[in-house]
């Protein structure tokens, strides 16, 4: 759960960016790794170390005090379970966590006095709703509470967050105050102070003109060490329960501030996870290194926070895991590998999805900074449960998970109508009733975006295939039936009049009567879109069906059933030639989906398509379309990597590719 890490200013979200000119804030213990959320995730409790003369001149708030690294991030070094960076006012930073808790080390230049701002609202984001914090100044201990909103859901959704501070390793504190201020030009300090209580009166009030954001925290100072090699400690704990949760978490995981203890343990908890599987010998230097830098970042998601849930979670049976937005980005492949390499932790998490349905009524969908996020396809969480049972039903005594209930939220899950379809369940009516997403339908019983029906048309397809799988398994004939029969309802989605580039059937926007929505273009959302006024993600204004994506990008997608869309797509062509040898077709269709630059290495929706050669007999162009993947858009560099890492999507893709499977 702590993922203890510097935290960069502009587009951060994994709140740490290797290299960049922008402005450190400070060290956070709290992070998501590798989200698409712009203004960052989590992010909150940063400390930072600032050099001053007089106290009373010190820099407090964020911009004041933010400061570049040396080398602008090329000097920053770590392995799993160390990272160390130096700030260009010359204090070095070394960080070390365990689960749930950081230890951190900062050396000051030779004769200055080390001192440390502690900030108390800001979550990258800056959405500091209320909170408290209290200052034991005798004991040298702070204790922070804060509530604040989501990083990637609606407004009425947030959070709290809880950390622990010791202060006593650093020497006694020789000058300390409380702060507040914000960026109109307050900045204010009283060293009186040992309780600050922020209510929740805005948050009320709903008055977004009254709301005005406050930078606040603590500043302290110690004396000046005799020794200058000597750095000064930090130890903390967090947690989302509650403050005296957040102490017991330090003081259980780090009872003594041995630093390069708990990097050596770190160390060799990692090296278990990625000895989960070991490459032959004859591995180039280059592929392995490129391998395990991606093995290593599909465990750094979801978040495990098991014993530090909020409400309604505080004081469940069932382990607890943030982080799962969205599913979207990793049913697909982070969690079918995990489930593979980490049956006992997939179980866990997977009984963490089911938790929500027991607790909140649903399956999680994309639960970002622990509340209720937006949902971005289909209601992805299905096929994560489904494969699970799938792959493990035989082991469910030994996995201690309960197959039934995993069953019944499924099927909820498939059936059920939700009040809002934009961040639980399905947009049901018009699917059930006419076997697709209708355009200009009006719903009676749920409410939610009118958009994106076409791709999501596609993904509830393969979102009834799974439960199917999971029925078949669990000797449900009836359900599994019922299911994967209602999974070829994908076809209903495909136009077998719309064109591009001299191919025919694409997806589409479509009518209750029917037809389908004119003007579509399947170029629209592409690499070679050239037209910016319109927009592709979960914007109100998304008009063309089709999330994130193009038409030429989702419509190869149906990877349960590969056999029939070659059906679709070749049948629809004007060559009789071709459409009686769809195969062909086929292959020529994903020939030039990659040669005319329509692939989209970092986008979810085609991850299974360069292999879908082999359905056509063809697995050569599939090696050969992988490797060119492989060698063009990953690498070891910083950038490495073909957009975010989409909470190890990428990584997972990358792993799946280098093993050949």
């Amino acid at each position: 759960m702590a993922k203890v890490t510097l935290q960069v200013a502009g587009y951060s979200s994994a709140g740490y960016v290797s290299e960049s000119t922008e402005l450190a804030r400070g060290i956070s213990p709290l992070h998501d790794s590798g989200t698409g959320s712009s203004e960052g995730s989590f992010g909150n409790f940063c400390i930072m170390p600032v050099l001053c003369g007089g106290f009373g001149q010190c820099p407090t708030l964020e911009e004041p005090r933010s400061l570049r690294r040396v080398g602008d991030g090329r000097n920053d070094t770590g392995f799993p379970g160390y990272f160390s960076t130096t700030l260009v006012n010359g204090v070095r930073i070394e960080l070390a966590s365990t689960q749930a808790a950081s230890l951190e080390r900062y050396s000051f230049p030779e004769g200055t006095a080390p001192t440390l701002v502690l900030d108390w609202t800001d979550d990258s984001p800056h959405s500091f709703l209320y909170g408290q914090m209290h200052a034991d100044w005798s004991a040298q201990r702070i204790i922070m509470n804060g509530t604040w909103r989501s990083s990637f859901g609606p407004s009425q959704f947030s959070y709290p967050a809880f950390q622990y501070v010791d202060l006593s390793l650093a020497g006694p504190i020789t000058d300390r105050a409380l702060f507040g201020g914000n960026v109109n030009g307050m900045d204010a300090r009283r060293d009186d102070l040992e309780f600050w209580d922020l209510p929740p009166v805005a948050e009320r009030l709903r008055r977004p003109d009254f709301i005005q954001p406050l930078q606040a925290g603590a500043i302290v100072r110690f004396p000046t060490p005799s020794n200058d090699d000597k750095p000064i400690l930090v130890r903390r704990g967090v947690s989302f329960t509650s403050a005296q949760r957040a102490c017991e978490n330090m003081e259980r995981e780090i009872p003594e501030p041995d630093f390069d203890k708990i990097v050596a343990d770190s160390n060799a908890q990692w090296e278990d996870k990625l000895g989960r599987i070991v490459l032959a010998n004859s591995t180039s230097d280059y592929i392995r290194r490129l391998f395990y830098t991606s093995f290593y970042r599909t465990f750094l998601s979801p978040n495990n926070a098991t014993g530090n849930a909020p409400p309604p979670y505080t004081d469940t049976e069932h382990p607890y895991f943030d982080g799962l937005y969205c599913s979207w980005d990793t049913y697909r492949t982070l969690f079918p590998l995990m489930a593979l390499t980490s049956p006992r932790e997939m179980a866990e998490i997977v009984d963490t999805y089911v938790d929500g349905w027991r607790r909140e009524g649903w399956l999680p969908e994309c639960r970002a900074n622990n509340v209720l996020g937006w949902t971005q396809g289909g209601n992805n969480a299905v096929p994560i449960v489904a494969d699970f049972i799938v792959k493990y039903a035989a082991h469910a005594a030994e996995l201690d998970i309960n197959l039934d209930e995993f069953w019944e939220a499924l099927e909820h899950d498939v059936e059920a109508t939700p009040a809002n379809w934009d961040y639980t369940g399905r947009r049901q009516e018009s699917y059930r009733k006419l076997g697709y997403m209708a355009y200009n339908y009006l719903e009676s019983d749920s409410t939610g975006q009118r958009t994106r029906e076409a791709s999501r048309g596609l993904e509830y397809a393969f979102g009834d295939f799974a439960p199917g799988m999971a029925a078949r398994t669990l000797d449900k004939p009836d359900a599994a039936a019922a299911l994967l029969q209602r999974s070829l309802s994908y076809v209903n989605n495909f136009d077998p009049n719309l064109e591009s580039d001299g191919y025919r059937s694409f997806v589409a926007r479509r009518f209750p009567n029917g037809t389908f929505a004119p003007g579509s273009n399947p170029v629209d959302c592409s690499p070679l879109d050239t037209n910016s006024s319109h927009e592709c993600s979960t914007q109100s204004t998304n008009t063309f069906g089709i999330y994130e994506s193009s038409s030429w990008e989702y419509s190869l997608y149906a990877p349960h059933d590969v056999a029939g869309l070659i059906s679709v797509l070749g049948a629809s062509q004007n060559d009789t030639a071709a459409a009686a040898n769809k195969d062909e077709t086929f292959a020529r269709w994903l020939h030039h989906f990659f040669d005319a630059g329509y692939y989209l290495p970092g986008n979810e929706p085609s991850f299974q398509t360069p292999t879908q050669f082999h359905h056509v007999g063809r697995p050569a162009d599939s090696v050969r379309q992988v490797r060119r993947i492989v060698h063009d858009h990953f690498s070891l560099a910083r950038d490495g990597l073909p957009g975010n890492d989409d909470n190890a999507a990428m990584a997972s893709l990358l792993v799946w590719h280098l093993l050949g499977l």
